[in-house]
């Protein structure tokens, strides 16, 4: 959970988030009595302070977005959590994580508790899944062959996939995918970390279907 305060360099503490609820208390199941006693110090939007987790799930479940995320874990991954983090922010339908069911949480900065996240122990698995869910695979990844995410029209339901820093996606999920797309990069690195790709390619998909940005 994020520390409560925090000290600038001028040595003044910054207190996240909100105190004790102030006069008479809402009515409504979706508050939390705790918090509104207590305060509420949790890494959430505003709309959600002084609610109880299980409601901001519920809510959040109202309007999830058609894509999903699945990130290949054979190494214990550090990226994980920044994806996991970023999904939530953009509102995945789910997480999926293929390969080793343990992963390092701290970058996620508890997001894991809203976002739904799934484990899959293997590739096939995870494939065979997909397919019972008529989900286009798409692989991201700057191999050869592949095509510029920024000219796909990325579909409304599909699951956009990421592998290790490293050895990236596997050649398993590479030759399965129905699409391999790469970031067009400019300076002298082949490749950008795990999660700063799914960042760019979750922000595709909300400028495509969330604004309706059409590519060329």
């Amino acid at each position: 959970m994020t520390d409560p305060a925090t000290t600038s360099e001028n040595n003044v503490e910054h207190v996240v988030g909100v105190g004790p609820w102030e006069g008479p208390w809402p009515e409504g199941d979706h508050w939390d009595r705790e918090l509104l006693e207590n305060g509420d110090r949790r890494n959430v939007a505003d709309g959600y302070r002084y609610w109880a987790m299980d409601a901001i799930i519920a809510d959040l479940d109202t309007r999830r977005h058609e894509f999903h995320v699945a990130v290949e874990n054979w190494e214990h991954d550090f990226n994980i959590g920044s994806v996991v983090r970023t999904a939530n922010a953009f509102l995945a339908r789910e997480v999926h994580i293929v390969g080793r069911r343990r992963w390092n949480r701290r970058g996620a900065m508890v997001t894991d508790r809203y976002q739904h996240v799934r484990h899959h122990p293997s590739v096939p698995e995870f494939l065979k899944w997909a397919r019972s869910e008529g989900l286009p695979v798409l692989a991201i990844d700057n191999v050869p062959g592949s095509v510029l995410l920024e000219t796909y029209d990325l579909p409304k339901k599909c699951v956009l996939v990421f592998g290790q820093e490293g050895p990236g996606v596997s050649p398993e999920v590479i030759e399965a995918a129905d699409a391999v797309l790469a970031i067009e990069q400019f300076g002298s690195t082949r490749s950008i970390n795990a999660g700063a790709a799914a960042a760019v390619a979750m922000h595709a998909w909300i400028r495509r279907h969330v604004f309706d940005q059409r590519v060329n």
